[in-house]
């Protein structure tokens, strides 16, 4: 297996997309650091993936907190000695009118969201550079190109997730880092059965996306035989974007 006994961080992986890009890893023969804010969400989401098998631990992290990404950077150092990939996952969203969006509020999206990213990958860079490079994906989103009213913040930090992806991927690309980043779309990590035929039937790809369409994203950019694969952005939106409407 090519990810077999390589180390990887996802962040914000109690739960959903990061949830089923630890497990997919795991199970790809992966040693999976499980860094979540929620302690409950992430202590759960590794008794499962060991479970089933997984060579996994949990770190209580938040990413919005400086010491905690140096904290959780020196753990993996120290419990496995290196670093192969990092996903960057975790984020938080604030849907609120701008003439009532607070100073808090906004810094709150941007140092979760944003600023983690750029600490993260900084952290983890060197500790890849030791060891001949590595791998980093940062999660950001299909709102980094269209918004809905109300979303000033999360597009602001999906928006620039983009910019700094490709700026190091140019600063780490001496040291053998790749850094690339995913724009997912519409991935329902709730109730799938709960949604309508109509749902999936406005994708040109036929369905709403699953959590594991990003997992398996995440793994063909992490690949190393896809090492000429760097500062892009694989848009996941079962074509979304690509399609026009027009009002009847």
């Amino acid at each position: 297996m090519p990810f077999s006994e390589k180390v990887v961080v996802v962040t914000g992986a109690g739960q959903g997309i990061g949830y089923a890009v630890a497990a997919m890893y795991a199970a790809r023969g992966a040693r999976v650091c499980i860094a979540e804010k929620n302690r409950e969400l992430g202590k759960r989401a590794a008794a499962k993936i060991s479970h089933a098998g997984g060579n996994v631990f949990f770190q209580q992290v938040d990413v919005s907190s400086p010491a905690d990404i140096i904290r959780l950077m020196e753990e993996v150092a120290e419990r496995w000695g290196h670093l192969d990939i990092l996903i960057n996952n975790a984020g938080v969203s604030t849907w609120k009118s701008p003439y009532e969006l607070s100073v808090e509020e906004w810094d709150q999206v941007i140092n979760t969201n944003l600023r983690s990213v750029f600490l993260c990958s900084r952290e983890a860079a060197l500790l890849m550079r030791r060891t001949g490079g590595g791998a980093i994906v940062n999660l950001s989103s299909t709102r980094a190109h269209m918004s809905e009213p109300h979303s000033e913040a999360y597009a602001s930090s999906k928006g620039g997730i983009l910019a700094l992806t490709h700026a190091l991927a140019l600063s780490l690309g001496p040291d053998r880092i790749r850094v690339n980043a995913i724009s997912p779309g519409w991935i329902e990590t709730g109730d799938e059965e709960a949604l309508r035929p109509e749902d999936h039937e406005q994708h040109p790809a036929g369905r709403v996306g699953r959590p594991e369409d990003v997992a398996r994203a995440c793994l063909f950019l992490t690949d190393d035989e896809n090492d000429f694969v760097t500062g892009t952005e694989l848009v996941l939106d079962g074509g979304m974007t690509r399609k026009m409407i027009y009002l009847a």
